[in-house]
């Protein structure tokens, strides 16, 4: 097994890129620790957060480095001490808790922990489990959030599979949802924000929360309470 480690801040920004699977999860820790078992390689650095973005545009055929999707080049706040990870096939990264964490899989990610942030991109699937704020998600795959809250504004989260949809504090927001049974819209308290569900399975939105149908027909599609 190769592992690389860095030391920290408490809540740096750590971005993850791995050409299979990677795991991600949160310590009380000041240190990145990445690990592999694979050839393939790993890499861990400081650097702008920019570069990253540079590196990204260079291998456009891999849909999973995707800038607009990480909000490099717009008006976002650049860390110039971004802690880079780079695995050449698949492996494990352990970062502090309070991250801000985007992660870029060909694979699968999971991840879990992180009472920080999470952008995750993943060609195959995604599992996001004692995540406090979910900024992003995509998934060639299945994908399946559970995370206390969202960044603000409106949102749009895209799975080639199943996707399970469960933010413990979703509230005030118009949910549009475009699976496979077709097209549905609810509404939770007063719906003052969008949040776009699309998967090529099946949608299961999780919520304690009353959801009300929306004209002309009050379709609604999974719905399920939590445990």
């Amino acid at each position: 097994m190769t592992q690389r480690s860095i030391q920290a801040r408490a809540n740096p920004t750590v971005i993850i890129r791995a050409g299979a699977d990677v795991q991600v999860e949160g310590r009380d820790e000041e240190r990145v620790v990445a690990s592999t078992d694979s050839r393939w390689g790993l890499q861990v650095e400081r650097g702008s957060e920019s570069e990253v973005a540079r590196v990204r545009a260079k291998v456009g055929e891999q849909v999973w480095f995707d800038v607009a999707f990480n909000g490099i080049g717009k008006k976002n706040k650049v860390d110039p001490q971004a802690i880079q990870v780079k695995i050449g096939s698949s492996g494990k990264v352990y970062v502090p808790s309070g991250s801000i964490v985007k992660i870029y899989a060909g694979k699968n990610v999971v991840a879990q922990n992180l009472q920080g942030s999470v952008t995750a991109s993943a060609g195959g699937s995604v599992q996001l489990r004692n995540v406090h704020t979910l900024v992003n998600a995509s998934a060639g795959g299945a994908m399946d959030l559970d995370c206390e809250t969202l960044e603000p504004g409106g949102l749009k989260f895209s799975s080639g599979s199943d996707l399970r949809f469960y933010i413990h504090n979703l509230d005030n927001v118009k949910i549009s949802v475009n699976d496979l049974g077709g097209y549905w819209e609810g509404i939770i308290g007063e719906g003052q924000r969008k949040i776009r569900l699309s998967a090529g399975g099946d949608v299961t939105l999780v919520t304690q929360r009353e959801v009300k149908g929306q004209p002309p027909n009050f379709i609604l599609g999974n719905i399920e309470t939590p445990l």
